[in-house]
């Protein structure tokens, strides 16, 4: 009888499923190569059973800074027909979110307000900035005239690069359709593919059974997914009500554009096991529970990593495998 038993439980041991992986991607900023290299080094790395299964979660900002935006769009719409078991999701970062604005794919305020009203918030910055001013600008987002504008300072100090056309760095974008920087025939360019891709971008993503290596072993937890992370002092729920809701009222979503203020996991959130996982940062951070996956930053000399769940392991485009 203990014989059967122990069959039995070595049995249930075997045929219990692995922890499903999941891949979120980092900031890839118009470098084609780098992201052909980063998947093509993934697939390597995760077994093939679980690779076709995984869910791939794109952390936002896709365009700019790179030259290639329009082949890593082209890659990204590509990947449910190649990979047709894995479940994709695009998260849009600032930048998308930008580009969208600019060519008026964004969803109407919920309050039915106009675009235009949150100009004002921001409007001692115009100048310096040098917003947008060209056809269709009377009623764009603010993010939007802020993207496709030419900024008066040549040099980033922050970031220790030239600026490419506007602050956001959008030249590169602009030249990748063809079209000079600032010009309104983008939106002409940009193929209706594209443009529903960019439209469908989502502000947030949660799951709620991932599984993670911790100090206690493996950890089923809820993840959160956004580009740059929640606000500590604001009502998470509220938060991400409006984060599914994409609501476009305020000038500037923290969520997706903050720094100090979302970069911790709000004390809200600290009693269950919660993982936040962003891009935007221009940082590779893992404390905890608390993932930052932008090695990158947007800059050509940095990798674009990728962190694998459950194992937490990080995998780089420019990670040299054995064969």
């Amino acid at each position: 009888m203990s014989d059967q038993k122990s069959e039995a439980t070595t049995e249930t041991q075997i045929s219990k499923p692995r922890p499903r992986v999941v891949c979120c991607i980092g900031d890839t900023h118009g470098y084609i190569t780098k992201l052909q290299n980063l998947w093509s080094n993934l697939q390597s790395q995760i077994d093939p059973q679980d690779f076709q299964a995984a869910l791939i979660i794109f952390l936002g900002d896709y365009c700019d800074r790179g030259p290639h935006t329009r082949q890593v769009i082209d890659f990204l719409i590509s990947l449910r027909s190649s990979y047709p078991n894995q479940t994709h999701v695009f998260l849009s970062g600032n930048h998308d979110f930008a580009f969208a604005a600019f060519l008026g794919l964004l969803p109407k305020p919920l309050d039915g307000s106009h675009f235009s009203e949150g100009w004002r918030e921001y409007e001692d910055n115009e100048e310096r900035e040098g917003w947008y001013k060209g056809d269709g600008y009377e009623d764009m987002h603010l993010q939007g005239r802020r993207w496709s504008g030419t900024i008066k300072e040549k040099f980033n100090v922050a970031k220790g690069i030239e600026y490419r056309g506007s602050i956001y760095d959008a030249g590169p974008t602009f030249e990748s359709y063809d079209v000079p920087h600032g010009s309104s025939d983008l939106v002409k360019a940009v193929p209706d593919e594209h443009k529903k891709f960019l439209a469908d971008l989502v502000w947030v993503h949660e799951e709620n059974d991932v599984c993670v290596e911790t100090e206690n072993g493996i950890t089923h937890c809820k993840l959160i997914a956004v580009h740059a992370g929640l606000e500590r002092n604001k009502n998470v729920e509220e938060q991400l009500k409006s984060l599914r809701a994409r609501d476009t009222r305020v000038p500037k979503v923290e969520a997706l554009s903050g720094r100090k203020n979302v970069w911790d996991i709000p004390k809200e959130l600290s009693e269950d096991p919660i993982i936040v996982v962003s891009g935007h940062h221009g940082k590779l951070h893992v404390e905890g529970l608390r993932l930052i996956i932008d090695e990158g930053g947007g800059l050509e000399k940095n990798p674009v990593a990728a962190i694998v769940l459950p194992s937490k392991k990080i995998i780089r485009d420019t990670d040299v495998l054995a064969k």
